[in-house]
């Protein structure tokens, strides 16, 4: 059958339009025998391309198709009033889209699997505005509520577009959807707010756009990053009160009024001093800086990573390291015979040992080409802040699997003095704990300072989210996280802990094992200073409120909680709590573990000395890998003031999974941290200070540690 046609089943399904070879191919209508009536584009007898179903129930899908599933952009309208526009996958909702519900609700934001998942707002029906974080279909995060009444942003920011009030009013047709292009534009911070881009507003590709779009980034608010800062911004114009508050897993463990007086601020800001103006070029052209930065870095890395992998593999050689190992090229802006032109700098690209890299890479089975594509790819790469005193510049790739860092000179020297023994740790050892790295490059600009980084794994690569983070060095003087310094992402220190982690008996011992193997190593090596970067992920949240306003009150005394009408219902549908440890399937793990992790599965004595993967109630089954998923129960005490000490001890006592490695390995114990070590060493105690020498270091930081992780 080719041409157009009209098939008549027995089953009493029709289809009238055009065929090709013997298929449904083309644009055609098909009536099935329920009453569902299909009219659009056909490919092999499945639905592909535009086109438009009306389902028995009398539910409407206009979009596009793949393969007979709804995939790209698409209307859907149930037949209870129900609408959502926006993306789909596989036939389910994912990516960005807006859905408003008959009631009069509506949520514009991020969608993974059919539910909320990422940043968005929701307007409710009585005029109030939630803007704020979802996983997995519940509240989880940092957000801000607008009751009614109050000055609420503008939307249009958040849209750019009138696509929104199209939806509001119902007038959304097949039109609006064939000017929509659903494009994402990545923001310069991890989870930020990305926007849908209509004609005339396509990906990012030049440096003036680009930076455009970074400059008006808070990054150190991620609920607020983007577009969405620009809109929150907006509300800090006029005297209005909103609420800043917390959820974890769909449960508000905190809130407190902020009572917005911006006008003032905003009209002191119109008359800017020409110091004030300066201020504001300088920090522009620093934004142009690590833009161009960001591109000259994946434009070599690129080429480096292209060079080097049609090369038959080989062990790594004595020549592999040293000044002749290194591969250099020259990035003119117009292009070369090597090199692709570009909108960046004349930039000097080095490479540093490439072999070596390459083999590290292969160690922990990362493809090349996808290697390549998560740093070098369309979707860019995200620019983070600093969250420690070196000033460096941090980039992580957009599915979040690898971190890009800045180094001193004095730190490039350290690794690759240390990258020989560094291998073949590696190489020993599968679970070593110690920071992966994966590439060292410098870029030079003509009269410019050279910038050198380090690619390495992301130790946080998880689909479960990490609720508090902690850097633990074992030692106390100034390990205290300053209360007007914390944020979402703040990365607490070592008297900010207050609670123990309870393991199972062979965790604990592979753990500290490990432990003590790679502070071994790097007392071999001189170095000081490291720590171990520790993350946990809280179940059992409903139990999180008393835990968290025990455990920080000495940090935020002025929050409260509280609840209203404005929450809605799907924040009481909590997974239910504990942590199951059961015998290792591979078939049915459901997340494989991040680039940062490699060896077996590890064992747990509980399930009698067997390989182990963790069944978290309402999220999945994962692998158990040393410094991946590891479960733990975190204990804290419960300080009683007047109480009776015969009395027993009580404690809360939280399931948690830990995600840890240690971190800051590029401090070697110089002439510098000696005499740092003399001077402090004369007002406080030599014990209770950072700095100390190789030996004691590692001692410290490892019996630090087995007070920190317990037997159960």
């Amino acid at each position: 059958m080719t041409g157009k046609g009209k098939v008549l089943w027995p089953s009493g399904t029709t289809y009238e339009g055009d065929f090709s070879g013997g298929y449904l191919h083309g644009f055609g209508t098909l009536t099935s025998l329920d009453g569902s009536v299909y009219r659009g584009s056909w490919k092999l007898n499945l639905q592909h391309g535009f086109g438009e179903k009306q389902y028995q129930n009398s539910d409407v899908y206009e979009g596009t198709w793949k393969e007979g599933k709804q995939e790209g952009s698409g209307k859907y309208v149930w037949s209870n009033g129900n609408m959502y526009i926006g993306t789909w996958k596989a036939g389910i909702m994912c990516g960005r889209g807006v859905m408003k519900w008959s009631t009069g609700d509506l949520f514009d934001g991020f969608w993974l699997n059919g539910l909320r998942h990422g940043s968005g707002f929701y307007r409710f029906a009585d005029g109030g505005y939630y803007y704020g974080i979802w996983t997995k279909g519940i509240k989880d995060g940092w957000g801000k509520f607008y009751p009614e009444g109050n000055n609420r942003p503008s939307l249009a920011k958040w849209n750019n577009s009138e696509l929104l009030n199209e939806i509001v009013d119902g007038s959304v047709s097949v039109s609006s959807l064939k000017k929509a292009e659903f494009k994402v534009i990545k923001p310069s911070l991890k989870r930020s707010v990305s926007i849908i881009a209509l004609n005339g507003f396509t990906k990012v590709r030049k440096p003036h756009k680009s930076v455009l779009v970074k400059k008006n980034q808070n990054p150190s608010h991620s609920v607020t990053d983007g577009t969405f800062e620009e809109v929150q911004n907006e509300v800090q114009q006029s005297d209005s009160q909103v609420y800043e508050r917390e959820y974890m897993q769909g449960v508000l463990i905190k809130e407190r009024i902020i009572n917005h007086t911006g006008r003032s601020k905003s009209i002191k800001q119109r008359g800017k001093t020409k110091e004030a103006r300066k201020k504001s070029l300088v920090s522009t052209y620093a934004g142009l800086k690590s833009y161009y930065l960001m591109l000259n870095l994946q434009l070599g890395i690129r080429y480096t990573v292209g060079k080097i992998s049609p090369l038959p593999m080989r062990e790594v050689r004595s020549s592999d390291y040293g000044a002749q190992a290194r591969i250099q090229m020259y990035f003119p802006k117009r292009g070369s015979q090597k090199t692709p032109p570009h909108y960046s700098l004349n930039f000097y690209w080095t490479d540093y040992y490439p072999m070596v890299f390459r083999n590290l890479r292969e160690m922990f089975k990362l493809d090349a080409a996808d290697y390549m594509m998560s740093i070098c790819g369309d979707d860019g790469l995200t620019e983070l802040s600093s969250a420690g005193k070196s000033g460096s510049l941090f980039y992580l790739s957009h599915d979040d699997r690898f971190v890009i860092k800045t180094l001193k000179k004095s730190e490039l020297k350290v690794l690759l003095k240390m990258l020989p023994s560094y291998y073949d740790n590696v190489k020993e050892h599968e679970n070593t704990l110690l920071t992966k790295f994966f590439g060292v490059h410098q870029i030079a600009w003509k009269a410019g300072r050279k910038i050198r980084f380090v690619v390495m794994g992301n130790m946080f690569c998880t689909e479960l989210r990490i609720h508090r983070r902690y850097d633990l060095k074992g030692s106390c003087q100034g390990r205290l996280t300053n209360k007007v310094d914390i944020r979402e992402n703040t990365t607490f220190k070592d008297l900010d802990l207050p609670y123990v982690f309870h393991m199972d008996k062979l965790l604990r011992e592979s753990l500290l094992e490990q432990i003590t193997h790679d502070c071994m190593f790097l007392e071999s090596q001189q170095i000081i200073d490291y720590s171990l970067l520790l993350g946990l992920h809280f179940r059992a949240p409903e139990h999180l409120k008393a835990f968290l306003e025990t455990a920080e009150s000495m940090h935020e005394p002025e929050h409260t909680f509280a609840s209203d009408g404005a929450i809605s219902q799907d924040e009481m549908l909590i997974p239910p709590k504990g942590l199951l440890l059961v015998t290792h399937e591979p078939n049915f793990v459901s997340t494989a573990p991040g680039p940062h992790i490699r060896g077996n599965t590890l064992k747990a004595f509980s399930v009698g000395e067997k390989e182990v993967d963790l069944l978290l109630p309402g999220t999945g089954r994962l692998r158990v890998q040393l410094g991946v998923n590891m479960p733990a129960q975190a204990n804290h005490k419960i300080q009683r003031d007047g109480g009776d000490a015969s009395e027993a001890e009580l404690f809360e006592v939280y399931d948690v999974v830990l995600y840890l490695g240690i971190i800051d390995i590029l401090q070697e114990y110089n002439l510098k941290k000696k005499v740092e070590l003399t001077y402090k060493s004369l007002k406080f105690d030599p014990n209770s200070i950072s700095v100390m020498e190789p030996t004691p270091y590692s001692k410290r930081f490892v019996n630090f540690l087995e007070r920190v992780f317990v037997p159960t």
